[in-house]
């Protein structure tokens, strides 16, 4: 897991084979108090002109409901393989998840952003919940989500 987006980078025409080097990032996801069951999550970047590059992570085991995950499906097209072996469990209400990945240098301060679609059962499907640019100043600042995430940062 720690590798993905550093193989996502070297996978695309952006960065030459060897010359990617990576940053430990630390993302933090702190959910709202809501009702209902744990919330489907995923984390994916786009790049500057906004067109997908990779999944880095998917809360919620069950494939069924990832087409309540709006923008995600809408850019992969509902393709399971971008997500195969990136899933955990749903994350429940006010509860924080922590992610640790080693990012490709060059996904800093070159237009990429992260984006977080949410999907809780018998509520909304949230495209962007949250969207944060990939930036050195971003680095440390939160974030809040427009319905289910309370505040996203990454170190």
């Amino acid at each position: 897991m720690k590798t993905l987006l550093s193989a996502l980078a070297l996978s695309t025409a952006i960065f030459l084979p060897g010359a990617v080097a990576a940053k430990s990032v630390t993302l933090t996801t702190e959910m709202k108090n809501y009702r209902g069951p744990g919330a489907y999550i995923v984390l994916y970047v786009t790049d500057a002109k906004g067109a997908y590059q990779g999944s880095l992570w998917m809360a919620g085991g069950k494939s069924k409901y990832y087409k309540h995950l709006p923008g995600w499906f809408r850019a992969t097209r509902g393709d399971l393989g971008q997500v195969s072996g990136i899933t955990g469990a749903s994350v429940g209400s006010g509860r924080t998840h922590t992610l640790n990945f080693d990012l490709a240098d060059g996904l800093f301060d070159a237009g990429y952003k992260l984006h977080i679609d949410t999907s809780v059962e018998d509520g909304r499907d949230v495209a962007n919940d949250v969207v944060v640019p990939l930036t050195s100043a971003n680095a440390g600042k939160s974030f809040r989500g427009k319905r289910y995430i309370s505040k996203f940062t990454f170190k």
